[in-house]
């Protein structure tokens, strides 16, 4: 994985805006209107391959594929990194109720539950404005129906990821790229279904681990970085109620913790970054748990690199942990210094601000600037572009500064 060595890299957490003409083959796709896959698939490559080169255009070191290959038939969707598992994991049928739609679990001291969607904290607080349509709170179309798993679960999404894989080599090729990096939901985040095979979650928790080891090594060995995905690390405190105490939230967080060790055990640590976040949809996130609870759990994680929220209002305050919390030696962070959360774009001095803060704390060759979550499907594209040219301005300038200092020293 690289690494800064003579100026701030930058990178982002994986989505990026799908073109209108790939939303509209994916939702006739899904919807059995299409079957011819050959054309689809050279569709999606060139998507793939323009939303490469736009990436490098705009001054983005280390690319991803866009999650194009995760299907997305709504311009607005905060989902598709999570729901492209669905068509991949053998095991599983679409007979649940709607993801905001499952039945109310309260849980009980010294054990936790997550309860329904419709049930967070968050939401319950801010009711009326949850409610509204015109708040702007908003995670698109609902599916009707959620997975539920009926059987031995397995990985079947073997010829997807392949293809995959193939277009976004096929586009770092193309576009004179040597890294890229390809993300993938964790055993935490995929179990969040329906069980009804399965004796107990942490059993689950472990079959989904299994079967989605066979993702995360395709990937590696494909020669791209691989991210793994995981909301549920932080976000799951939200989905707890009544709130539980920290201690009770962090155990049951490590039992997710080490079913993704066990998923990626013996692949390169070096080669594999986590993403952590609290939930991409714009919503008050006043419940969400503060990142120094939950740091050491974070970083529990065999990985090299951990990307994580930085640039919105909830969170940015909390770089300052950094100045307590120190970064294992070999490893890298990839701080959000631009944020889906928010239409306004941030101007490149405060993204320059952004970086060396981190920098400062944990030195400027482990810090790769990055964004605080998926750009596509969450803002408009015209102002996910904004953001990522911002990105790149605003690492440029922090370049200027940490390279310059040293010089000057």
């Amino acid at each position: 994985m690289r690494a800064s060595s003579e100026r701030i890299l930058t990178s982002h957490a994986g989505s990026l805006p799908r073109p209108d003409d790939l939303i509209e083959a994916n939702r006739a796709r899904a919807a059995g209107e299409s079957d011819d896959e050959a054309r689809f698939q050279a569709q999606l490559g060139a998507a793939v391959s323009e939303v490469v080169r736009r990436q490098k255009e705009l001054g983005i070191d280390l690319p991803g594929d866009g999650e194009y290959g995760k299907s997305m038939g709504h311009r607005v969707n905060y989902g598709a990194w999570w729901s492209y598992s669905f068509q991949r994991l053998g095991g599983l049928e679409l007979s649940g109720p709607g993801l905001y739609d499952f039945p109310v679990q309260r849980s009980r001291p010294g054990q936790i539950v997550l309860t329904s969607f419709g049930d967070r904290r968050d939401r319950s607080r801010f009711r009326a404005a949850y409610n509204d349509p015109e708040s702007g709170i908003t995670t698109g179309p609902r599916p009707n129906h959620w997975p539920v798993c009926v059987a031995p679960l397995t990985y079947t999404g073997h010829a997807a990821i392949q293809a995959d894989i193939a277009n976004f080599k096929a586009a770092l090729a193309a576009n004179g790229i040597e890294e890229g990096f390809m993300t993938s939901v964790a055993p935490g985040s995929a179990s969040r279904i329906g069980n009804d095979y399965y004796k107990s979650d942490d059993e689950f928790l472990f079959a989904c681990a299994d079967a989605m080891r066979e993702e995360y090594k395709a990937i590696v060995e494909a020669g791209l970085i691989l991210q793994l995905d995981d909301p549920s690390i932080a976000e799951n405190w939200d989905q707890v109620n009544p709130e539980p105490t920290v201690e009770e939230y962090r155990k049951f967080s490590m039992r997710r913790v080490e079913a993704l060790n066990h998923a990626i055990r013996g692949l390169p640590t070096d080669r594999i970054r986590f993403h952590l976040c609290w939930g991409s949809w714009h919503g008050p996130h006043t419940t969400d748990i503060a990142m120094r609870d939950i740091v050491d759990v974070m970083l529990a994680i065999n990985a090299g690199a951990y990307s994580f929220e930085a640039g919105n209002v909830r969170h940015e305050h909390e770089w300052s942990v950094w100045k307590d919390v120190k970064l294992p030696d070999g490893k890298l962070i990839l701080p959000g210094v631009v944020s889906h959360a928010t239409n306004v774009v941030e101007h490149p001095e405060l993204v320059a601000e952004r970086i060396v803060r981190f920098a400062n704390l944990v030195g400027r060759e482990r810090v790769i600037a990055a964004t605080d979550c998926g750009l596509g499907g969450r803002v408009h594209p015209d102002i996910a572009w904004a953001k990522l040219a911002s990105l790149a301005q605003g690492a440029k300038l922090a370049s200027e500064q940490l390279w310059r200092r040293a010089s000057a020293a």
